[in-house]
C-alpha cells in the first residue's frame, strides 16, 4: 500500500487570509454633533472647552472614528483638535465613519506584509472571512504583492480562481 501524499501541503503556494490581518478591539465613533452650537456651527472658544472636558474613559483603548451626523461645515482644525484630545486614549484615531477607520486599520496592517517571502511564489488570497474586511484590502493586497508573486489567485487552495499570472520573458 502506497502512502497518501497531502499535495496542498507540499505545495508551493503561499495563502493569505486577509481576516488574519483584521485588528481586534472595540471600533467606536465619536459624533461632533453635540458639541456643535445650535447642532449647526463651530463656536471656536466653546468647542474647545468642551473637548477639552470630554470623558476619555470612553475611548480607553478604542479604535474610534472621528465624524459629524449632521450636515455641517465642520473647519478641519476642529475635527484636529479632536483627534488630539482622544489620542490621549484611544487606540486608534481616524477622522471619518468606521469604514475609514476599517480601511486605515487594514492599510496599517498590510504595511507589515512580508512581500519578500512572497517572492516569485504562487499566492492564494483566501476567499471565505468571518470578519468584514474591506473591499479596500483586496486591491491594496494586489498593489503590493503584484510586482513580486509568480501568480495571484482568489479562494481556497483546493479551488482557486486565476487572478494574475507573472507573464513569461521571452528569450533570445
Amino acid at each position: 500500500m502506497s502512502e497518501i501524499k497531502n499535495r496542498v501541503a507540499s505545495s508551493p503556494i503561499v495563502t493569505i487570509d486577509l481576516e488574519s490581518f483584521y485588528e481586534k478591539g472595540d471600533r467606536i465613533l465619536f459624533d461632533l454633533e453635540p458639541l456643535l452650537f445650535q447642532g449647526l456651527v463651530v463656536k471656536e472658544k466653546e468647542f474647545r472647552q468642551q473637548v477639552k472636558e470630554l470623558d476619555l474613559s470612553v475611548y480607553a483603548d478604542k479604535m474610534v472614528g472621528i465624524h459629524c451626523s449632521v450636515d455641517a461645515i465642520i473647519p478641519t482644525w476642529a475635527l484636529m483638535l479632536v483627534a488630539v484630545r482622544l489620542r490621549e486614549a484611544a487606540r486608534e484615531v481616524v477622522i471619518g465613519d468606521l469604514k475609514d477607520l476599517e480601511i486605515h486599520l487594514m492599510a496599517k496592517a498590510l504595511r507589515q506584509l512580508d512581500l519578500e517571502a512572497l517572492r516569485d511564489k504562487p499566492v492564494v488570497v483566501k476567499g471565505c472571512s468571518k470578519l468584514p474586511v474591506p473591499d479596500y484590502a483586496y486591491g491594496e493586497l494586489v498593489r503590493l504583492v503584484l510586482p513580486v508573486v509568480k501568480s495571484l489567485m482568489f479562494g481556497e487552495a483546493c479551488s482557486t480562481v486565476p487572478v494574475y499570472k507573472r507573464p513569461k520573458v521571452q528569450g533570445n
